[in-house]
């Protein structure tokens, strides 16, 4: 299995894990995180034997976002360079670190987070990517980019209005203010809260391993169509559900799904069980 410098990743059965491991750091967000990220989503997707992924923070905290220092170390040329040259510059590599989040989203595969104590800035950015949210109690959320001078350009803006509404989005935008796992819960952040940090990676996996003992096609085709269906009309997502249907329905598992009915067994679906690193 790759080794990157940012990400732990782990197999159980049809499970993949990512954790960010920079705990140190407490799991801030530097060059190699952005451009590894769509790589490791890119190998999740390649392999069959994945159906699910979680994305976990190693040590106290998920994430406290980009690592600020690091960035304009490594970027100072380009973020402050005076000319349109530079200016271009800057665009292409914002559009470059948007690839990672994008590749969350836009994965086939599920995706399930779970985050502890901060989860700030590109945390907050990264879990809106996810389809699943579990936190613990002691986590705390931030849409921080206001409080340092930044238009936050990572994906929050634009998910999370979908998730927990217009009003919720612009106040967190607007603010830069951190609220508590209880209100995260309240907004519809996240869907459920576990008292700590071992009890929330055990409902994560629960989650995680529930969704990948479905049939693949149909969990890929679940999330194909409800991302199809964000800023569209009721009409058009039950034509595209339909579309998929009729296209898709007569699969393998759904006649092992048909023979378990009729004989009053549990089906038994072809799920791949190889693991990453084999």
């Amino acid at each position: 299995m790759t080794s990157y410098p940012f990400f732990e990743i782990e197999q159980e059965r049809n499970v993949a894990i990512v954790y960010l491991n920079k705990p140190e750091k407490r799991n801030a967000m530097d060059w190699s995180f952005w451009r590894d990220l769509p790589t490791v989503i890119d190998g999740i997707n390649r392999d069959p034997s994945v159906h699910c992924f979680m994305i976990a923070g190693k040590g106290k905290s998920f994430s406290t976002g980009l690592d600020l220092d690091n960035f304009f170390t490594e970027f100072s040329s380009v973020v402050q360079g005076e000319l349109g040259d530079n200016r271009e510059k800057l665009y292409h590599l914002i559009l470059t670190m948007q690839k990672g989040i994008n590749a969350v989203y836009d994965s086939p595969k599920p995706s399930v987070s779970i985050i502890q104590k901060h989860c700030i800035g590109g945390g907050l950015d990264l879990i809106s990517a996810t389809d699943i949210r579990y936190a613990s109690s002691d986590a705390a959320f931030s849409l921080r980019e206001a409080k340092v001078g930044i238009v936050a350009d990572m994906g929050s803006l634009q998910r999370l209005p979908d998730i927990i509404g217009q009003g919720n989005t612009r106040e967190l935008a607007l603010t830069g203010k951190d609220i508590d796992a209880l209100e995260a819960l309240r907004m519809g952040l996240v869907t459920k809260v576990l008292p700590d940090f071992d009890s929330l990676l055990k409902e994560g996996k629960n989650t995680a391993h529930e969704i990948a003992e479905n049939p693949t096609l149909v969990i890929r085709g679940v999330k194909q169509v409800l991302n199809y269906g964000v800023g569209k009309s009721l009409p058009d997502t039950l034509n595209y559900v339909a579309v998929w249907n009729s296209s898709m329905l007569d699969s393998k598992d759904f006649r092992s799904a048909i023979q378990g009915f009729r004989e009053r067994k549990r089906p038994t679906f072809n799920l791949e069980t190889r693991r990453l690193n084999d």
